[in-house]
Formats: C-alpha cells, structure tokens, sequence
C-alpha cells in the first residue's frame, strides 16, 4: 500500500488559486496602507499645525489683553512698549518672527530680522472686528519658505487703533518631521507588505501542496488505484480532508472487491445452470435408445435449472430496479397469511427432500396490510430460501406470524450456520456476501430490504454464529397505512 507525502513530486505553479491569493493579498495591504498613510499624513499635520495654531493665537491674545490695560498711547510709545514686550516673550526662538507695524501700516519693530521689503504685510487685510482676535494661514514667502502666519489688530484700553502684530513661523522643521514621519511609516508599510506576501506564500503553499495531492491521488483512484494513500501532516481541515479521500479509497477497494466476487458468483451462478441444462439436452439428443424413466429425469431436471436460472434473472432485474429507482409496486388490501402461506407450501417438498424441518406456525387470523402481493411474496419467498440453504442437514426452520402494536410481525427462524456480529450490520447491503462458500449472488436481502422500506415496513434480524438466525419482517397493518402509497419509481 503506497502513501504520497506532501511534497512527493508535486510543483507549486505561480499560476491558479497561489496567484489570486498573493495577489488579493498585495492588493489589500497595499490600498490599506496607503489609506494609513493618507489618514497618518493628516493627523500628523493636523496636529502639528493645529498646535501651532493655537500657540500663535494665544501669544497675539496676551499681547492684546497687555496694551488694552494701556490708556491711549503714541506711536513712539508703543514702540518702545512692544519691542519690550516681544523681546522678553520672545528669546531664542529662530523659527518665529514678530513683525509690529503703526496704525499707517508702517513696520516699526521687527524681531529676529526682517521679511523681504517687497513683501505685503497686510495682504491678506486688516481685521478691526475685535480686540483679541487674530486670523491664521499658511503660505509660502517670496523666498519660496513655507511660513504660518498670524496677524491681529492692537487696540488701547478705550479702544482706539494703534497698530498691528504679525507672527510668523517657519514651518521649515516641522515640515521636516512630518516628511520623515511619512517615510518612516512608508518604510515600516513596505516591509510590512513583504512580510505579509511572504507568509501569504508560505500559507497558502501549504494549502496547495495536499490539494495537488489530493487531486493528483483522486485520478489514480479513479483509474481504479484503490491503495494508495494519502499521508496526513495537518490536524485540520485539509488533514481531514485527507482522512476522508483514504476512507473513500478504501471503501471503493472494498466495493469494487465485493462488485468482482458479485460478477464472479453470479456468473457461477448462471454457469451452473446452463451446464446441467446443455447437458441433459446432449444426453437426450443421442438417439431412440434413451430409456424414458432417463427422459424424465433429465427433463425435471432441465425445468428444475430453467426454474433457477429465471430466479437468478429475476434478482438482477429487480435489482437493476432498485439501482434506477423505478421498482414498481401496486398497492391493494391484502391478507399477508395467504401470500405467506404459498410460499411456505414452495418449500415444503424441498425441505424434507434435504432432511429439514419446516413448521409453520399459522395464526388463525391477523388484520389485513396495504401491499403488493406479488413483491411481500418474493420477500417471504427469499427469506425463506435464506434459512434453507444456511441451515444443514437434520436442521430446522419455524415460521410464525404474530401481531401487536398495529403491526404484523412475520419471524422466520432457522438453526444454521448463524451470522457473526462482524458480518450482522451489512448482510443488507448490496453484493455482500457474510458466508462465501454458498451460491447465491449477494442481492437477495438487498431487494428484500428495500421492499419492505417501501411497504413502510421494517427488516431485524438477529443472528448469533453457531446458533442460527431470525428474521423478523415488521409491516403495519391497514389502519396505520394512508389511503394510497406512492411506488419507489413516484417517491423519486
């Protein structure tokens, strides 16, 4: 018995499921990750100048409440006072430049230089809509540095305008970071991307591999390879799966075991016939001289072997039946004692001929059965039949009919050769065979077992080996039966 190990042979293709997997999975991690990125991108620049923002516009707001607490003031002075101002709240800051002009818009303090004289300090306009306000923007100067920029009115504690503030921040470091921040992150994202192609790769393979098996042993099986197995490396689904196609392979090497015996018994079985038939008709085809007492014997024969060559047929006709679903069945109101009866008298004579007893325990009456009288007859007929043959010489057989709980039990019990319990669940399948060394085909109690589940009936049977065997046929009677049953052929 051959077992494939995973890698035995086998080439993982670029192509096929391996292909979309990588590819959906690249396809995926990346749009994720430019999503971070776009939204990281935001966030860090949102929060960055969003700070920003607020520090500028508090230091104008404290600038502003300052000169509102002083009375009215001249240009001169509020140089002087601002230039003190800036200075003490304003060291060593070099990305911020404070810029003061007069009521005339004319630059009188500059700290930390000066922009460019071409520049428009107030391009952007005056606000003088209230005394602790500034506004805020980002832009890029002359010089091409991005800057934001705050710019508010400054007013004295009765209100008159005395002049503006301007602070400007050079967004030149922070910019710095929030573009390293982006690399950073786009760096650790592709790595990410690799690892996550890598693995996908890894895992997937690792699905691929038993499936390439699996398809690759399931074409072997179906050229009729039935021993070759599949070694399992996962306790998973794919493992079981595994499990499952080793178990499929053995019951098809089991099946395709009893199907050749099944060919070969009933091709015996046909054989037999046909040999004691062409023989005698050899024999009584010499001539004039045959003595007649010889005749008879040899016709009896022949209708004997006809007689069990139709049975054989009839079995593989209603076996081929079953297998297509369309045994037909009429049902009528029927007095199951009567068929049982008939078909006890069929084997009265054999009985006694081979030294068996056969007794029939008939009831004097139990209540009438929907059924077809022909098919519970061949049921009776083959069960029967059954006890006979396993059961040897000197050896009995009883028939009894009984009935309780709205049912008709017909037992039929023998004191052969018994069925071991290794044997007893699958005597009702289909080619099986529990006792080789007797003829017979092997589907008898298959189409006895499938009638009685169409008359709604059920089969036990108990055996013990050595011992004998019983067979109990359960049918319900009339009241328990609907109006009209469906054959097998209308069920399906």
């Amino acid at each position: 018995m051959g077992k494939l190990k995973y890698s035995d042979g086998l080439r993982v293709s670029v192509n096929g499921i391996k292909k979309r997997w990588i590819l959906n999975a690249l396809i995926l991690s990346s749009g994720f990750f430019i999503l971070i990125v776009i939204l990281f991108s935001f966030l860090i620049k949102g929060y960055f100048y969003h700070g920003l923002e607020k520090e500028l516009c508090g230091r104008f707001e404290e600038m502003s409440k300052i000169f509102s607490l002083i009375p009215d003031i001249g240009t001169e002075e509020f140089e002087n006072f601002s230039k003190i101002y800036i200075e003490k709240s304003c060291k060593n800051d070099e990305n911020l430049q404070i810029l003061i002009c007069d009521r005339k818009d004319k630059i009188i303090t500059s700290v930390h230089g000066t922009l460019n004289k071409n520049y428009n300090f107030f391009k952007n306009g005056h606000i003088k809509n209230s005394k602790l306000t500034a506004e805020t923007w980002t832009e890029y100067l002359p010089s091409g540095e991005h800057v934001m920029t705050s710019t508010g009115d400054i007013f004295t504690k009765s209100g008159i305008y005395i002049g503006s503030v301007k602070y400007v921040f050079f967004l030149k470091n922070i910019d710095k970071f929030i573009i390293c921040s982006i690399i950073i992150l786009i760096f650790l994202g592709t790595i990410s991307i690799i690892l996550i192609t890598f693995f996908a790769a890894r895992f997937i393979k690792s699905i691929i591999n038993p499936v390439m098996e699996i398809s690759k042993i399931a074409k072997l099986i179906a050229r009729g390879n039935f021993s070759i197995k599949i070694m399992k490396k996962y306790n998973d689904e794919i493992g079981e799966l595994c499990d499952t196609i080793n178990y499929m392979a053995e019951e098809l090497g089991n099946a395709e075991k009893i199907k050749n015996d099944f060919i070969s018994s009933v091709s015996h079985e046909i054989r037999t016939p046909l040999t004691a038939i062409k023989g005698w008709a050899e024999t009584m085809n010499i001539g004039d001289g045959i003595d007649k007492s010889v005749i008879k014997k040899g016709l009896n024969i022949i209708v004997h072997e006809t007689e069990r060559l139709s049975k054989i047929v009839e079995e593989l006709l209603d076996f081929s039946s079953l297998q297509s679903g369309i045994m037909a069945v009429s049902m009528e109101r029927l007095d199951v004692l009567a068929e049982l009866g008939e078909a006890v008298y069929i084997f009265k004579e054999r009985a006694a001929f081979e030294n068996k007893a056969l007794v029939y325990n008939e009831p004097k009456m139990v209540s009438p059965i929907m059924g077809d009288r022909n098919r519970l007859k061949q049921v009776f007929i083959n069960v029967i039949d059954n006890a006979l043959k396993y059961t040897s010489e000197g050896g009995g057989i009883s028939v009894s009919v009984t009935e309780k709980n709205s049912q008709v039990c017909i037992s039929v019990t023998d004191t052969g050769c018994g069925i071991s319990k290794s044997h007893l669940p699958r005597v009702t399948e289909k080619f099986y065979k529990a006792n080789s060394t007797q003829g017979g085909s092997g589907i008898g109690l298959a189409i006895v077992s499938e009638i009685i589940e169409i008359h709604r009936g059920t089969l036990e049977i108990i055996s013990e080996e050595g011992f004998g065997t019983t067979v109990n046929i359960f049918l319900p009677v009339i009241k328990q039966i609907p109006d009209s049953l469906p054959s097998k052929s209308e069920e399906q």
